[in-house]
Parts: structure tokens; sequence; C-alpha cells
């Protein structure tokens, strides 16, 4: 019956029309009057400004702009035109920062190279004094800071055992730095009350059941509060002001995640939210009374649900920004600043302050203001049924341009994870492959996150059969009923999606008319051989979503690209990162070489500085340059002039 049912949408959208207009096979480069081409540098190079926090005593902002093209900490006056560089950094750009709660230390993350071995910094934002708080080649990350006690932060660093993460206390006043909790083993990340004691932990077995334990107070052994099936899904996300209950996200009984509030003592739960279509993806906390006072959940477009009468006015002032599309990124400890964040499909993120004592919002930046002379394009979400019966949330994103009924080239763009989601939002690769010519569908396939347990589920063991199948599925309803060009038809993908781009080439060859893999693994068993060593705890989950490496190895290798090298004769290019702690190199090399030994072709791309993906801007430009040129050379789209640009690692191989 499902399979009737998915034939007879596609022959009802079929019956649209599409058009063939003597301009719909020519190449865009051809067509005159086309909107100017957004240079990628616009598009795809540094912001120039992003990610501001407000200190939590509300008198500055932190944010990060470019110092010499490089991505570092800036810090502002709240209502002052004083902003100055506090960090140095020279090479990768600094992405990820905290305020810790004195409001007088700014602490980041950096590793070398792509690695993901964060080092921890702390930097003086009055002297730009920079000191290094973890050693090189350790993997560091920030528990939780606390109002109650501003002068610490429990840090987590896997220095004792690669595999595990144990539980630091930072002293910002001398800078020593003690174990506070050492990790038996099988704790993937742990929760700490507002007294910064660390009473809560989510722990995995050998079955991949998940565990969230708590105790009393540090003295006291720890106990199971709640425990989710492989096939269910749970987390902690923080403990109440009084530390006697906890907030928790839970599917067990239900298809989609609800939250509630547990108590500790009896585990007692009270359901806070629910959204029966939709799973919640943000929550506004009190930054010091723990109430939840408000949930946004999404399915096609994000909705936020008020639940605190207290900020019933703030989010109806908020709303006449951007609808439903924002969040709120930064609080100060008095709630009396907030910073707000605005998401839209046309435009790069938007940041205001919002004064909540005087009901006013003025604007702070926009990432990208350079976009805002430039035609972008809608992106339209809709859904698509698969061949068994599922819906597939998705989005398209057409040229401006492209008339009604208009056969177009497409790009079937890939999220990764696989356990991820696309949104509707601003993404610079969308727009910059539909300025080029390209219609642009986004597919939440099953196994994605975010719609429910049965859909993650449907996912299971499905890597290049069913995951694939969804994908095949998108692409004749994209050729059935958005008049995409079944001759020109690409797949784009990074990590699970790069993995997807290799599948599609192999498995149904003659679907595509070009792909691009970046940093995607080519063997399904050889890339849960090489994992990061601090996965381990949660392998066992993955032999739920993805196999097991000994009784389903069969499987795994007849779902590995690698196997059907000689598959392969769609003009394919791969990008890889040199330091990929997560795709290791050899998952690009071997298929090269397998594609290579069989007389096929492949263009190969490493640069020696990245790692999962291309945080520095040269290489970042150079990769999207190159990709650009070989869509066009197999698609006809519209390029820029392309040019290796300084500093770029690229080594074509």
């Amino acid at each position: 019956m499902r399979k009737i049912v998915w034939m007879l949408a596609l022959a009802l959208w079929a019956g649209s029309g599409c058009a063939t207009p003597k301009t719909a096979m020519q190449d865009a480069r051809a067509r005159p009057g086309l909107p100017e081409l957004i240079p990628r540098e616009v598009l795809l190079g540094n912001p120039e400004r992003a990610q501001p926090q407000v200190s939590p005593d509300g008198k500055r902002i932190a944010f990060l702009a470019p110092t010499d093209g490089v991505l570092n900490i800036w810090v502002q006056t709240l209502g002052r035109d004083d902003a100055r560089a506090v960090t140095r950094d020279a090479k990768r750009g600094i992405r990820v920062y905290f305020w810790a709660e004195d409001s007088q230390t700014l602490l980041y993350l950096q590793d070398a190279g792509g690695d993901e071995n964060w080092q921890l910094h702390r930097v003086d934002p009055q002297s730009g004094q920079d000191s290094t708080l973890t050693p090189a080649g350790v993997r560091a990350g920030i528990v939780a800071t606390s109002p109650r006690l501003p002068d610490q932060v429990l840090v987590s660093t896997n220095e004792r055992d690669k595999t595990v993460f144990d539980v630091y206390r930072l002293d910002l006043k001398t800078g020593e730095m003690r174990e506070d909790v050492r990790n038996p083993g099988n704790v993937l990340g742990w929760i700490a009350d507002l007294d910064l004691r660390v009473r809560a932990a989510l722990a995995m077995d050998a079955d991949a059941k998940t565990q969230l334990l708590v105790r009393d107070d540090p003295d006291s052994a720890w106990r199971t509060l709640v425990s989710w099936s492989p096939l269910e899904e749970g987390s902690p996300v923080a403990f109440s002001a009084d530390g006697e209950s906890l907030l928790v996200a839970d599917n067990k009984t239900t298809d989609m995640q609800r939250l509630y509030s547990m108590k500790l003592a009896t585990g007692e739960q009270t359901e806070i939210f629910h959204d029966p279509k939709a799973e919640f993806i943000d929550g506004l906390v009190h930054p010091t009374e723990r109430v939840v006072q408000a949930v946004a959940s999404e399915r096609l477009r994000k909705k936020w649900t008020v639940l605190d009468e207290r900020v019933q006015r703030d989010f109806k002032i908020l709303r006449a920004l951007q609808r439903d599309d924002f969040s709120v990124v930064s609080r100060s400890r008095d709630d009396g600043v907030w910073v707000v964040a605005t998401e839209a499909d046309r435009t790069g993120q938007q940041y205001y302050i919002y004064y909540r004592e005087q009901r006013r919002v003025a604007f702070l930046f926009d990432t990208r203001p350079k976009l805002r002379r430039y035609q972008l394009a809608a992106m339209q979400p809709l859904e698509i049924p698969t061949r068994d019966g599922l819906r597939m949330v998705s989005y398209l994103t057409r040229p401006t341009w492209a008339g009604e009924g208009e056969k177009l080239p497409l790009v079937l763009f890939v999220h990764g994870g696989p356990w991820g989601r696309d949104s509707w939002t601003y993404h610079p690769y969308v727009q910059w492959l539909a300025n080029r010519g390209y219609a642009v569908l986004q597919v939440n396939f099953r196994g994605s996150a975010g719609f429910g347990k049965d859909f993650l589920n449907a996912g299971n063991k499905e890597w290049g059969r069913k995951m694939q199948h969804d994908l095949e599925d998108a692409v004749k309803w994209a050729i059935a009923s958005a008049c995409a060009d079944p001759e020109r038809i690409g797949i784009l993908g990074g990590s699970y999606g790069g993995y997807a781009v290799l599948a599609g080439v192999t498995f149904t060859p003659d679907l595509y008319a070009v792909a691009v893999d970046i940093v995607g693994p080519s063997n399904i068993v050889t890339l849960l051989e090489s994992v990061p060593p601090y996965w381990k705890p949660m392998l066992a989950l993955f032999q739920v979503r993805v196999g097991d490496l000994k009784a389903d190895r069969e499987m795994l290798e007849a779902r590995s690209p690698l196997h059907f090298a000689e598959r392969i004769r769609t003009p394919l290019i791969i990008f890889q990162g040199a330091n990929d702690p997560r795709v290791k190199q050899a998952e690009s090399d071997q298929i090269v070489k397998a594609i290579r030994d069989r007389g096929g072709r492949v263009d190969y791309v490493v640069y020696a500085d990245e790692g999962h993906g291309f945080a520095r801007p040269p290489n970042r430009l150079d990769f999207i340059g190159r990709a650009e040129r070989f869509l066009a050379e197999q698609l006809g789209g519209r390029l820029e002039p392309f040019t290796p640009p300084e500093g770029s690692t690229a080594d074509q191989r």
C-alpha cells in the first residue's frame, strides 16, 4: 500500500508540467540579464562580526571579528564605540569562546590544524594576556560555570585517558586546576548544579543502554535515575536552582522528545513541554532561577512556545523582528540585557541588544552586511514522500531568475551526521549554488535527528540502502515536481554527506552527472575501526545505528563504496583534511587509489592543515572555488574566475 501511495504522489506531481523553453538547456553563463554573481569571499569568507556574548555583569559585549584576516575575540563596552581585539590568533581563527562568570575573564578553545584536540586558553580582556591552561594533544571542554561561584570553572579533559573525560576545577584567581571527578570509563558527559557540584552524568553500557546517573552530593554514591534503550533518547539539560530536580529531555514513552522536570529523590516526572509533531530544539532557561521560560520546537520552521508569563511581552517584541526565527543567545546575570540573533533564508545572521526594562531593541550588527546589495534566493520548506510511506522534511532553493516550470540543473546537498538535520535558515553554500544557477535540494532522509525516534530508528543499519533510497526518491521527486533536469543532477555533501555522495555514484551511477565529496568515508569497516579514542564509549550505539563490525561485517562491506569503485563513471572530486580525526585521510586515499587502479578518473585535493572541514578562509575559499569550477564544467552553472588563494595549503594529487 505504501508503495502505491508513493508512486501516486509522484504521478500527481508529474502532472504539474515542466516547460522546456529554449533557454532551459543552455548553460547559465550564456543567459543575459542574470543577477550579479555574489563573490565567494562575500558568501564564505570571514564574517565581519559574529557570535556576540554579553558579559554576566551586563557591561560589555564580546564578539568574533577578523584581525589581519583571522577571527579573533574583540571586546566592546555596551553602548560605546570602543571595540578592540583582545586575542592575537594568526592562523586558524577562534570559533569557540565563553565569558567566565567573573566578567573579567574570557575563555576560548583552539585546536592545531583541525585535529580537534581543543586546548583551553584564558584571556584577560584588559591586558590581552593569554595563557594556555591545558596541554597540547589533549581535548578539553567547558562543563559548567555558575553565578554562585564566579571565580571557578569546571573543565573536562582526556589527559589521563584518551578514551574518556575527567572533570577538573579551575580557580580563575590562581590558575590552579585540580581533578574534581574521575571518569569510571563509561560516562559520556557531566552536569553540575548551581553550586558547581557534579551531580549528574550520562553513561552508556556495553549494550548501548544510556543511563542518567545522579548523586545527592560529591560524597554520595551514584545511582541510576532513568535509563533509555538504544532505540530511545534522553539526556539531562540542567539542574533546578535548589538542586533537587533535573530538566530532562525524554522520548521513552512518546515518539517526539518531551521536556520534563524530574525529582532526584523519587524519579517523579512533571511534563513541562511537548509538541506532538516536532521535537524541541531550544529552551530559554532563567540564568539564576533555572525556570524554563520558553521552548522552541521545529519541523518545517522554528516555533516558540512561551511558558513563563514574565517573558510574554518580551517575545511579542522579538517576534516583530523575525517571526519565530530568533534565538536568545546570551543574557546578563540580572536578566536586564539579552543578545538576540535572528535567522532568515535571504539574509545573514543579524544580532540585536534587547534592554528588557525599557522594552527596547537596538541593532548590534549584521554578520555579512555586504550581502545586502545582492539578490538571494528563497528557501521553500516542503515534505517529500519515500517509496515506503515516510515523509521527509526538505528544503528547495531555486535561482532567483528561474521561470515557472523551467528545467534546471539541480544539486542534491546531503547533510552530515547522519544524525543531524537541515533547517530553514540562511545557508551560505545553498545561496552560493543558487546564485550560480542551480536548484538546491536538502533532504532530511530517514536517520536524521529531530523528527522523532521512529524516523531516527528507521535509519538503523540502513547506510547505503534505505537512507540512500530516500535520496534517490528525493531526486525523482525533484525531476517530476520541481522541474529538475534529469541529465544535470549533481550531488554534494560532507562527512556522512560525503559517504552518500560516494554511495550515490556507486549504487546509482546513472542518476548523477557530477559528484563532490568532502571528507566522506569510503569504507564503513575502516571508518569504525579508526574512530577517535574518545568515541569508544559510544561504539555500542554505533553497532545499533550503523552495524556490528563482527556480526554485520558482510553487510557493512556490501554498503561500502570502496568495494564498488569500478562502477564509478560520474565525474567526481574529493576534498580531504589531512588531520581529520573522524574520517581519516586513509578513507579518501583508498578510494582514489581504487578508482585509478581500475582506470577511472577522480580529482583529489588534500589540505595539510585542516581536519573535518575547512576552517581557514584561504582553504575554504580554495575548496569552494575548485568545487564551483568542477560543477560548472559538468552542469553549466555560472563561474567566478578562480585563482588559488594565497595561504591555501591545497595539494591536488
